[in-house]
């Protein structure tokens, strides 16, 4: 294990004793939590302070429009919230105590779609996409509220090529771990949808994909809540909080 060196006196009486002080480089993986177009950080707040007590530091945010600027949802773009997404990533790498080499990020829905497209901008090692969304390229500056619903409904439902949506051509060139979960009866999210993310992974480190039984677009139940938050902090422990075991086992 790698660690710090810092030469000290002691002293006793009028002798003094040279000592070296050790101490273990404590930089700890990052977890950003994206939640989805409607929602706010409350739902990703409790599961934040699990994952935080298995030794990471994370980080919940309200996206532009949403949360206390919820007035302000009617005129948000995709490319405001983008960037409200890479303010708050740089915000956690910058926090001392993170490794900026051991980032994940967890989206759900829309914050699933943003978080894809982060991949490309920013260095992610983990990506855990709860019902990711997706939406045309085309329109990318309309406010999202007043993108065509029954139009995207059909492409949703469509096999979408990852080279032809920026989305899913970040998923394609994405090389870390990816974790992937879908609603059994989503009324927003269907299967076909899915499957593109899944098959637009084409380079990842490893792939996890799991359904939760019964459960909808929204977790509405408790036990859907309880499933998915049993799913998300055994990635986690597996795939972050094992990696660190392994770089230190490594040091």
């Amino acid at each position: 294990m790698n660690s710090n060196d810092e030469n000290i006196d002691i002293d006793v009486g009028p002798q003094h004793l040279q000592g070296n002080f050790l101490s273990p480089i404590t930089h700890v993986p990052g977890v950003l939590f994206v939640h989805g177009w409607g929602g706010s950080q409350q739902r990703d707040l409790k599961r934040a302070r699990g994952i935080a007590g298995l030794g990471c530091v994370c980080l919940t945010f309200d996206l532009r429009g949403h949360g206390a600027g919820e007035a302000q949802q009617a005129r948000i773009t995709r490319e405001d919230n983008l960037n409200d997404l890479l303010a708050a990533y740089d915000r956690l790498a910058a926090h001392p105590r993170i490794d900026p080499s051991a980032i994940a990020v967890v989206g759900t829905s829309y914050g699933g779609y943003l978080a894809s497209i982060l991949t490309e901008l920013r260095a992610v090692r983990w990506l855990a996409l709860r019902v990711p969304a997706i939406y045309r390229d085309e329109d990318w500056s309309l406010p999202k509220r007043d993108l065509p619903r029954d139009d995207l409904m059909i492409y949703r439902a469509s096999h979408i090529p990852a080279a032809s949506n920026r989305a899913l051509k970040a998923c394609a060139a994405f090389t870390g771990d990816v974790l992937l979960v879908q609603s059994e009866h989503d009324d927003f999210i269907p299967h076909a949808t899915i499957m593109s993310y899944r098959a637009a992974f084409q380079h990842t480190h490893s792939l996890t994909h799991r359904i939760i039984d019964r459960a909808d677009h929204a977790l509405s139940s408790e036990q859907s809540q309880d499933d998915y938050t049993q799913i998300l902090v055994r990635w986690i422990t597996e795939m972050v909080v094992g990696e660190r075991a392994g770089r230190l086992v490594r040091g």
